[in-house]
């Protein structure tokens, strides 16, 4: 199946897969990372491959852990399409029973999501969720491998790089806007919504001694002042989760700042490192593009972008919110981002990252009176 030349994997069905036992339970370290293991799993994309040998080529920490992985495989297994280098990524570090919600988010995207709406993503192999163990994992193509260009924080976009990733992110939302499928009985009835699922987050990162150690930092720094309040924080962000949740929800890719997107050769923009969940579009394209476009342009270009997303929505057939509707909950919802690169650790994010998107959104909140906004919601 494919939708404008992205090749989307189809899980295979029950019928084919093999029971759980024989994949279960997911490794918690690398060195649980065996042959059999390997086989076992990507029998789910190709029931006949076997894995002859693998090696650990590298080991990324960052939140979570990413694992490259050489692989010889069998006739089958070529035959299938597999690549000789693979990514596994999974919670392989001491903090990651904490983050089984994430894990789970991410598993449900690349195995229960991405088959089915069109978004340009790593081919992925295997996706499941071991919830004894509090594990996620998913087996993907290594992007570095096929020549992609990795998005950084440190590296503003172009207005052109910006539109073309406002038009995915545009179909994607539009593809589950108002679903059946969301609603009871729907096949993403069960994925988290983005707000609720954001509240222990919230709460244990506005902590008064986490909020202080973190408006000490570069990035508390680089905001304005009148962001730094706590008490105007924690209500700032109960006006936002009751004014987005009387929105329409769509499927969230989750996380779309540029460390979790990729450029292929043709400029086709990519996405990986999903949180999937259930939210209002506009939540997402305003933590995207505060973040990925440079203050000295951010300003005169993202009124044009905004109309783009809008226009691109309504072509797929859903109409959209008026352009000032549109922007008014893209102004209420900068405060997501600011939020976020305040308070990402350290050990998650580089300093420099935070920082900069702390900049950039700080910026933007001022320009659109994001206060004003949010204090108007009743």
């Amino acid at each position: 199946m494919s939708y404008d030349g992205i090749q989307l994997i189809t899980i295979t069905t029950m019928a084919t897969r093999m029971s759980k036992q024989d994949y279960f339970p997911l490794p918690l370290r690398v060195d649980e990372i065996t042959t059999q293991w390997l086989t076992a799993a990507l029998r789910q994309r190709a029931p006949d491959v076997s894995v002859v040998s693998h090696r650990v080529i590298d080991v990324i920490n960052t939140t979570t852990t990413k694992v490259r992985v050489q692989l010889e495989l069998d006739d089958a297994g070529k035959r299938a399409g597999i690549p000789e280098l693979i990514i596994i990524k999974g919670g392989f570090q001491a903090h990651s029973r904490e983050l089984e919600k994430m894990h789970l988010r991410e598993v449900r995207g690349y195995r229960d999501v991405f088959p089915f709406v069109p978004l340009r993503s790593p081919a992925c192999y295997f996706a499941d969720f071991d919830s004894e163990r509090r594990q996620g994992i998913i087996i993907m193509e290594d992007l570095v491998a096929r020549g992609v260009s990795f998005c950084h924080a440190t590296k503003p976009q172009t207005h052109e790089q910006v539109a073309r990733r406002l038009t995915a992110l545009a179909r994607f939302h539009a593809e589950t806007t108002r679903s059946a499928e969301l609603e009871p009985g729907g096949k993403w009835a069960d994925l988290v919504d983005f707000f609720p699922v954001m509240r222990g987050f919230f709460d244990r990162h506005t902590s008064s001694d986490n909020w202080q150690r973190f408006m000490n930092l570069p990035r508390g720094v680089a905001s304005s002042f009148r962001f730094r309040d706590r008490d105007w924080m924690r209500d700032a962000w109960t006006r936002m989760c009751r004014f987005g949740q009387r929105l329409p929800h769509c499927i969230l890719h989750g996380d779309v700042h540029l460390g979790n997107l990729y450029i292929e050769p043709d400029g086709t923009p990519g996405f990986f490192d999903t949180l999937a969940s259930k939210g209002p579009g506009m939540l997402e394209v305003s933590y995207y593009v505060s973040a990925s476009i440079d203050i000295a342009d951010r300003a005169r270009w993202e009124g044009a972008l905004i109309r783009h997303y809008l226009d691109e929505f309504a072509r797929c057939g859903i109409e959209p919110p008026g352009f000032d509707e549109a922007m008014r909950q893209y102004g209420i919802f900068l405060l997501y981002g600011l939020f976020i690169w305040q308070t990402t650790e350290s050990h998650f994010q580089p300093e420099s990252v935070n920082t900069a998107n702390m900049a950039r959104v700080s910026a933007a909140m001022l320009d659109h009176r994001s206060v004003e906004l949010l204090a108007a919601i009743d």
